[in-house]
């Protein structure tokens, strides 16, 4: 099978199918970063600008607690 035959048959899959194949894909890579773990300029203005936010407003946003289990319950089936 093809590296573009398994890109397209990816979106046939159920969620759970696709975190199985994350986490194998976690393991292969070793959990190393792709890119060296260097943020690009963007990424780096994009976290200072999020920093910037909360200390203006710490309160604004959601515990993790509460941001987990958003991404809990849109995983479920």
């Amino acid at each position: 099978m093809s590296k573009a035959d398994i890109l397209s048959e990816l979106s046939n899959l159920t969620t759970a199918e696709l975190i199985e194949i994350q986490a194998r894909l976690d393991e292969l890579v070793g959990e190393v970063w792709l890119d060296g773990g260097e943020l690009t300029g963007d990424d780096q203005a994009a976290l200072d600008a999020a920093l910037a936010e909360y200390q203006k407003n710490p309160g604004a946003g959601s515990s993790w607690e509460e941001a987990e289990a958003r991404i809990r319950a849109k995983l479920r089936p």
